[in-house]
């Protein structure tokens, strides 16, 4: 029963360090595969913007290339305001594009997609490396590379009601490359660069979107995944060694909701990985020759994804346990599908899985009356072998077989309820189908907090109710302690979590508080029993 303790304990624990921690001081892990030889690190450019400066020059830092296998340290130079060349408008979004065919501009057009002033969401942040940005090997192509703008086939495009084309043309001293993009309405593209000779160069997704700053305990930065479908994910603030991945089928920059992203499964690509000077991660696709990709900026729409190659939803990150996570965002989708509400679909996802496992529920909350009935002999036991813990042991196991009590089985639902948990925090953190999601009343979107604080206060309240009635063998007086502030400490975690996430474990604890007493009842009626049989005889 020591035993049960201190795992039960350990468990509560573990969980409130590790959501309170990552709450109060996100950390990020970073998983480096590396496959091939890996290059020596590089720094990537930074950009600004000086509305004093000529036009003509290029915008941020000019990246000089060196003779290895990515781009090295780069080198200050002249910095100039930023000139759009080309507008592209889809159904989805509006981008711009600027001297340097790079795409400085991606403002999204859903009403959901908002800063917190209101105003439209724009993903690019102009200081990081953008998106499309081409770099060369050859230092003096490279140069050349960042002085000489391009021109474009259209100052403005319309793709909202069919694909259009836009074509980028740098004439460099040495060499002439075009970029051909298709775009389409739903907002992908297709991407298609061709050199005039070959030439070792790199073209990037840029740095990650730049639209959510949230502390939740949440992966941003490059992920990659290759003909194999091994996912790798280098996150930002651990970049400290450059990364090879030469058959690559995704890459992507992400944050939250967002990515910055190019694939190709029949095709797969050579990807490098290099640490900027926040050792964040900056990828490029690596090649010397024409190159064609399909790419895509935007939210991480799971139906989008799946509708271009159901492969593509590996690029919405759910970490360690995504295994769990996918089915579980798959179910809960076809859910909302049929209800036409994310809040209620939530709900109802979280009965599924309370059915799911009621009979181990109930075999374990059963096995806890039970230990609690025996608490007082197993006191006495302990009492009177407490110097031969052999022996203790011995009369413990068979007080417990003889009572049919197993002193695991109550934490056995809460084992299985962990893993469920985390998957679903990250589906519920990361499903981007959330934002501006409404449910009923006062809320108006799961993926934020919920504005009164109702939902996280009522959440603590059902978990005090819980705790008061589901049976306790601990007499430990700092265990009970523990556990009686864990309703509040709980509570103060999640005000501000998002509102989904709390509906979740809200509705988990009513739906507990109801088989706790089921159980409880059910327990009663078994105890009668045997009480009027034992008068009987």
């Amino acid at each position: 029963m020591d035993m049960n303790k201190r795992l039960m304990i350990a468990l509560v624990l573990s969980f409130v360090i590790l959501i309170g921690f990552s709450y109060l001081m996100p950390q990020h892990k970073a998983t480096v595969d590396q496959n091939g030889t890996a290059a020596p690190s590089a720094q990537a450019a930074q950009h600004s913007q000086a509305p004093q400066a000529p036009a003509p020059a290029a915008s941020g830092t000019a990246p000089e290339a060196s003779a290895g296998t990515a781009p090295a340290a780069q080198t200050a130079a002249p910095v100039s305001v930023d000139k759009v060349i080309s507008t592209v408008e889809t159904k989805k979004y509006t981008l711009k594009f600027d001297q340097f065919g790079r795409i400085v501009s991606a403002v999204l057009k859903e009403p959901k997609y908002r800063q917190d002033d209101g105003k439209p969401l724009d993903l690019i942040d102009p200081k990081r490396t953008r998106p499309l940005e081409v770099r060369f090997k050859d230092p003096a192509i490279n140069k050349a590379a960042f002085e000489v703008p391009y021109s474009a086939s259209a100052g403005t495009l319309d793709a909202r009601s069919g694909k259009a084309v836009l074509t980028l043309t740098q004439k460099l001293p040495q060499l002439t490359l075009t970029k051909t993009l298709t775009f389409y309405p739903e907002g992908h593209y297709d991407l298609k660069v061709e050199l005039s000779r070959k030439v070792p160069y790199f073209i990037t997704t840029g740095h990650r979107p730049e639209a959510d700053h949230s502390r939740y305990m949440i992966v941003r930065g490059v992920l990659v995944r290759n003909s194999k479908g091994v996912i790798t994910t280098v996150e930002d603030g651990k970049a400290d060694q450059t990364v090879k991945i030469p058959d690559a089928t995704i890459l992507s920059s992400f944050d939250r909701y967002y990515a910055s992203l190019f694939f190709d499964f029949k095709k797969p690509f050579s990807v490098i990985i290099t640490p900027d000077e926040k050792k964040d991660p900056l990828p490029f696709v690596v090649t010397d020759s024409s190159l064609q990709l399909h790419g895509y900026v935007g939210p991480k729409e799971w139906k989008l994804f799946e509708s271009l190659d159901p492969r593509l939803t590996d690029a919405i990150e759910f970490g360690w346990f995504t295994f769990l996570a996918k089915p579980f965002f798959r179910i809960m989708l076809a859910i909302y599908n049929f209800v036409g509400n994310w809040g209620w679909a939530i709900v109802l996802f979280t009965l599924l899985v309370k059915l799911v496992l009621f009979p181990l529920s109930y075999k374990g909350l059963l096995s806890m009356q039970k230990l609690k009935d025996l608490a007082p002999k197993m006191k006495e036991i302990k009492e009177k072998y407490k110097s031969d813990p052999a022996k203790m042991n011995q009369q413990m196991m068979a007080l417990y077989k003889k009572h049919g009590a197993n002193p695991m089985g109550g934490c056995l639902p809460m084992l299985l309820q962990i893993p469920v948990f985390f998957a679903l925090y990250r589906v519920l953190l990361n499903a981007d189908e959330l934002q501006g999601a409404p449910w009923i009343l006062w809320i108006h979107d799961l993926s934020r907090q919920d504005p009164y604080f109702i939902l996280p206060i009522l959440m603590g309240v059902t978990m005090f109710i819980q705790q008061h009635i589901t049976p306790n063998t601990m007499t430990d007086p700092m265990q009970q302690k523990i556990f009686k502030w864990f309703p509040v400490i709980m509570t103060f975690f999640f005000l501000t979590f998002p509102a989904g996430l709390v509906l979740y474990w809200l509705t988990n604890n009513i739906l507990s508080i109801a088989q706790q007493y089921y159980i409880n009842r059910v327990y009663d009626k078994h105890k009668a029993k045997l009480k009027a049989a034992k008068k009987q005889s």
